[in-house]
């Protein structure tokens, strides 16, 4: 088993960019470009709500816990957890201070609604796997809570899920290690994309020879 050194850690919410964009992901913690739009501007600000550390507090027989650090040498990531619920429950941990066992529940925080893509979820299961590893126990699901219909969806971490979220940071250590930045592959969320100006898919992408042709007979058309 390889096990990483605190120095090869990636941030762990890199997972959502690279399920999302591999390209988009290498921009920004490869090449370390960055900008905001809206969208990322209002998750931020919902990120910097959730991590607020003086709001830890006990509902009922449930303890909340906010901006927790995570890790994980096998996986070689490291981030935070935007909240983590801690569940009284036989099956459960210790807790410094309390004589009980509890389970901790992952959640995460995004500003839109639930997505077609699983990119969330992989970053959900990437801080239940890191909990799992810290900590010595099973996580079996996790929340994620969406700011704009203002419910959280529940995921639930199946083998699957596991060996995609392992399988993602090893090709991200591989192209980390390469500084490998991929190609351009155009898609409609390109729009929506905060790094589209650094990007630019349709200036990088290089054409086809048909398309080449097409384009030029179509200017000539235009010209006529």
């Amino acid at each position: 088993m390889i096990l990483y050194d605190e120095d090869e850690f990636l941030q762990l919410s890199g997972i959502q960019h690279f399920a999302f964009c591999r390209r988009q992901w290498a921009l920004a913690y490869i090449e370390l470009q960055w900008v905001e739009n809206i969208r990322t501007a209002e998750g931020r600000i919902m990120h910097e709500r959730a991590h607020d550390s003086g709001f830890d507090e006990k509902r009922g027989d449930i303890l909340i816990t906010r901006a927790m650090p995570i890790h994980s040498r096998t996986m070689g990531v490291s981030g935070e957890c935007d909240v983590v619920e801690l569940h009284r429950s036989q099956d459960g941990v210790p807790v410094f201070g309390r004589t009980e066992k509890y389970l901790p529940v992952p959640i995460e925080y995004k500003r839109g609604r639930p997505k077609e893509h699983n990119a969330d979820a992989l970053q959900l299961a990437a801080q239940a796997m890191c909990l799992e590893e810290m900590l010595c126990c099973d996580i079996p699901f996790g929340y994620l809570y969406y700011g704009e219909t203002r419910h959280r969806e529940k995921v639930e971490f199946d083998s699957g899920l596991r060996e995609e979220v392992k399988r993602i940071f090893e090709e991200m250590h591989k192209y980390c290690r390469q500084q490998y930045t991929p190609k351009v592959k155009i898609s409609k969320s390109c729009k929506a994309c905060s790094l589209k100006d650094i990007c630019l898919p349709v200036l990088n992408k290089n054409p086809s020879v048909k398309k080449y042709i097409e384009n030029k007979i179509h200017e000539k058309d235009d010209m006529e």
